[in-house]
């Protein structure tokens, strides 16, 4: 079961000069503000606007609010199979890694890797399978399968050499709450990762990554105006410095408030009962170019190439794998 497939890791710098490889997922984030007239302005604009929001936060010892740059990549995660074929390579998943520099100092703090995720298998998932799934039954409805092989290829790769080569620590994804569910704050308050709060039921996303072995809790950080959803495997509140934790905070904070102005760039914070909506027009823009129209479209047509490329060609492999391997627990 082990020599069915390995993984390969590459890294490719997100900085002003970042353009998409031919390999990249082509609705990942970057790639979408990568892409067009103002593509430098985009990633310019973004990148300062992590700086800026990473400085405000760390804010001791740090009278010029200037003390920290962050350095971004991206990581790109190759599954290859053992056997040859045509489809023998598939680009599997990216996710982005931070560094975090000390001006004052010169010193470099490795910060969390994880924040975004992209993923094809996601894409087929939740833009083939379910879909397919909900026609042929009139309603809407969860595939028995939904999520188990994603769930089982992200918990074989975190527990693999490749990653354990790399990254010492676990990684943490952050990303927009769910705008189909209610969120209620709490009297718990973290010093950066700010008042939580919580929901009576998991939304179709929290169990996507809970499939992944990863647990949900939900954050608004200090300055913020709408609460994150943070995934996790371990302990997130003691895991990980306090650097750490801003870096991730402050990149994707950045990014959703690119992607999602409505929820994260509103005029008024949250409320104590919370319940995002994308259709309130109370909110500032960031003058940064993002197409969710066209990640929509491209998330089904990258459904589809995972089906061609890697589940129809493989999918004895992958079954064999999949049931041999333990289910992860959240």
């Amino acid at each position: 079961m082990a020599n069915e497939f390995t993984f390969s890791i590459s890294t490719t710098r997100f900085d002003e000069d970042y353009a998409p490889s031919e390999n990249s997922r082509i609705t990942t984030n970057f790639a979408n503000l990568a892409r067009g007239e103002h593509r430098q302005q985009n990633l310019h604009n973004a990148l300062t606007m992590i700086e800026r929001r990473f400085n405000s936060l760390a804010h001791w010892d740090n009278p010029t609010q200037d003390r920290y740059g962050v350095e971004l990549e991206i990581v790109s995660v190759e599954l290859e199979f053992s056997t040859g074929g045509e489809d023998k390579e598939f680009p599997l998943l990216e996710v982005l890694d931070i560094q975090i520099v000390d001006r004052v100092t010169g010193a470099r703090h490795h910060g969390i890797v994880g924040n975004n995720f992209s993923s094809y298998v996601r894409d087929y998932d939740f833009s083939v399978l379910l879909p397919a799934t909900t026609e042929a039954a009139g309603k809407f409805t969860l595939p028995d399968e939904f999520g188990v092989l994603h769930g089982k290829l992200f918990q074989h790769f975190l527990d693999s050499a490749a990653y354990r080569e790399r990254f010492s620590t676990s990684p943490v994804i952050c990303i927009s709450v769910s705008t189909s569910k209610e969120y209620q704050r709490t009297a718990n308050h973290h010093p950066v990762l700010g008042v939580e709060y919580q929901q009576s039921d998991y939304s179709l996303t929290d169990e996507y990554f809970g499939k992944m072995g990863l647990q949900v809790r939900y954050f608004m950080p200090p300055g913020s105006v709408a609460p994150l959803a943070f995934y996790f495997r371990g302990d997130l509140l003691n895991d990980y410095s306090n650097l750490q934790l801003i870096g991730t905070i402050s990149t994707m904070e950045t990014f959703q408030k690119i992607y999602r102005p409505e929820i994260y760039n509103a005029n008024a914070a949250a409320a104590s009962t919370y319940r995002p909506t994308l259709d309130q027009q109370n909110f500032s823009s960031t003058q940064i170019a993002y197409d969710r129209v066209e990640r929509n479209q491209l998330a089904s047509a990258q459904g589809k190439y995972t089906a061609e490329h890697f589940i129809t060609p493989h999918q004895d492999v992958l079954d064999r794998w999949a049931a041999d391997y333990p289910t992860p627990v959240a």
